[in-house]
């Protein structure tokens, strides 16, 4: 349990800005090995994120007025909150992503543009979009079926960060080594630890099977496991592998991919 709470304690503070620091940081400590096994509690990071959405959403539809853009404003607040918690983490990595393999068709040229910092407008536009989409998605559920709202952010979240390892399982790392933040998480990703972050979401989905036995959960897991295999076939025909951008990219897509499975069920 000790090395569990660790491991987890050091998923959140690489994967969110969720502060792990003082004594606590040197508690937890830090090594290549120990970020490796911390991959296993991606889906756990989606525990905390998801569940505060969840809350938030079900204390606004509490507090907000029954009016037509009631919606859009909690969307708007929901998706806010998950940015501050992670650091817009997940969405930088998307913008990258875009950006450099839509910025050149050449395997080297995509992966020096992925390196940039600065923003380009394939990404500015993917990004633009997919949060678009997050939000009208959120508001059409929030007028649709205000119940599932709060359930269908939690599993989102923790679904989502799933199927990354995926990719860390199947595929290589083809990221700079040396300035790679994700290059240790990359390294292996063994049986056990993805073995682990299944628990974190068999429980997930198991915890909203039973709460909200209505909500139906085959559509948004087939869309978002389809939009898993669709960007690894795109990453390895592209990139013979993938980058940490990649992870964050599929992470955003598999969420948006998840709530719109669940509308198009509903």
């Amino acid at each position: 349990m000790r090395t569990f709470l660790r491991h987890y304690l050091l998923a959140l503070q690489f994967f969110t800005r969720v502060p792990v620091t003082g004594r606590l940081a040197e508690w937890v400590g830090y090594s290549p090995a120990m970020l490796r096994a911390s991959a296993a509690h991606f889906p756990g990071i989606g525990w905390l994120v998801g569940g505060s959405c969840a809350v938030l959403a079900a204390t606004l539809q509490w507090a907000l007025p029954p009016l037509p853009m009631a919606g859009l404003v909690a969307a708007v607040l929901v998706t806010a909150a998950s940015v501050l918690q992670t650091g817009a983490f997940h969405e930088d990595g998307l913008a990258d992503v875009v950006d450099g393999l839509g910025g050149s068709p050449d395997r080297l040229r995509a992966l020096d543009i992925m390196k940039d910092s600065r923003i380009g407008a394939f990404g500015a536009l993917a990004l633009m979009l997919v949060v678009l989409l997050k939000l009208a998605l959120l508001a059409l559920l929030w007028s649709q079926a205000p119940a599932l709202l709060p359930w269908s952010l939690f599993a989102a979240h923790v679904t989502s960060r799933f199927f990354p390892l995926m990719l860390v399982r199947t595929m290589r790392h083809v990221g700079d080594e040396g300035r790679s933040k994700s290059k240790p998480l990359a390294d292996q990703i063994g049986s056990g630890s993805l073995f682990v972050a299944l628990l974190w979401t068999l429980a997930a989905l198991l915890l909203v099977a039973v709460c909200r036995p209505e909500m139906p959960l085959a559509w948004p897991l087939v869309a978002a496991a389809l939009v898993c295999l669709w960007l690894r076939r795109w990453f390895q025909r592209r990139l013979q592998g993938f980058t940490g951008d990649c992870l964050g990219a599929t992470q955003q897509l598999c969420e948006v991919l998840f709530y719109l499975g669940l509308v198009l069920a509903l």
